[in-house]
């Protein structure tokens, strides 16, 4: 086993990382390796500081965009990180290296009268109730859309409007579920008469739901609904937890609903509430008003 599959192991085992976060680990590192290799150095255990700076400037060079950047270099950093836990190295050479800062994008989000119109789907059509629920469920809840696939009834606890759900790196967290969602849930359930070991969201067979088939599911009902936007999974869970943030002010709840372990992945949404509070303004404010005609 290689020292890159070892840690790897090491990721998965003590770790419990998706495979799809395993698989974007390994390609960053094989990249070092094979830059490495390139260069004669066979062994990454002997890089040095200045030469995993210059591996990382050869990736900018070759048009690699600062947010994978950020990632390569954060997949480096957690291997000599770990190197250096197990006795390897003296030192990290990764330790004081940054990469070049991302742009951070702000999220789109549906407004709540456009999100209040998507969820209301017309529950009397061909799968009405269920996709009724499904969108209740993401909007009231903020799940990823990974934990709403492998949900199974025995998760909702209906007399406390609960739900739990196994979030990133194997943590389980409970969310509150609203009225209507939990509405839309006991008639989406009444209608099929599942068990609790079935699927919530049943896909062919009785297995989950695919992640695929819930994206486009969401963009034609949002097309039905009249929404002109590129609606998905994750737009819903952003809009949650800017509605949710901009009611409430709190900043540590919502990461609690949200299952970030790290608040600053949070903090994006202040962004947007304090991106609402600047249009309000230059509405309403004279000054602004003037300003703008001056213009």
């Amino acid at each position: 086993m290689t020292g890159i599959d070892a840690f790897l192991e090491h990721l998965r085992v003590e770790r419990a990382m998706s495979v799809h976060t395993l698989d974007a680990y390994r390609r960053d590192l094989e990249a070092l390796a094979g830059w490495a290799q390139a260069r004669g150095l066979e062994d990454l255990v002997r890089l040095e500081a200045a030469q995993l700076r210059e591996f990382v400037a050869a990736e900018h060079r070759r048009g690699l965009s600062p947010k994978s950047l950020q990632r390569r270099l954060s997949a480096c950093r957690s291997y000599y990180a770990w190197l250096l836990k197990n006795g390897h190295i003296p030192a990290s050479p990764g330790a004081g290296l940054r990469a070049p800062k991302a742009p951070r994008r702000l999220p789109q989000v549906l407004d709540v009268d456009e999100a209040v119109r998507l969820v209301e789907v017309p529950t009397d059509a061909p799968l009405g109730l269920r996709d009724r629920a499904l969108l209740e469920l993401f909007y009231s809840s903020g799940l990823r859309l990974s934990e709403l696939c492998g949900l199974r009834w025995r998760d909702l606890q209906a007399e406390a409007g609960l739900v739990t759900v196994l979030g990133k790196g194997g943590k389980q967290r409970s969310v509150p579920v609203g009225s209507h969602a939990r509405r839309a849930l006991d008639q989406w359930r009444a209608s099929t008469g599942a068990g609790g070991e079935a699927f919530v969201f049943p896909g062919r067979g009785g297995g989950p739901i695919s992640q695929r088939a819930v994206q486009v599911r969401i963009r034609q009902l949002a097309v039905r609904q009249g929404l002109f936007k590129h609606v998905h999974p994750h737009m819903l869970r952003h809009s949650f937890a800017s509605h949710v943030l901009e009611s409430s002010g709190d900043l540590r709840g919502v990461q609690e609903l949200l299952g970030h372990a790290d608040i600053a992945t949070t903090q994006i949404y202040t962004h947007l509430d304090f991106q609402h509070l600047a249009k309000v303004y230059d509405a309403a404010h004279p000054r602004a008003k003037r300003r703008k005609g001056e213009g």
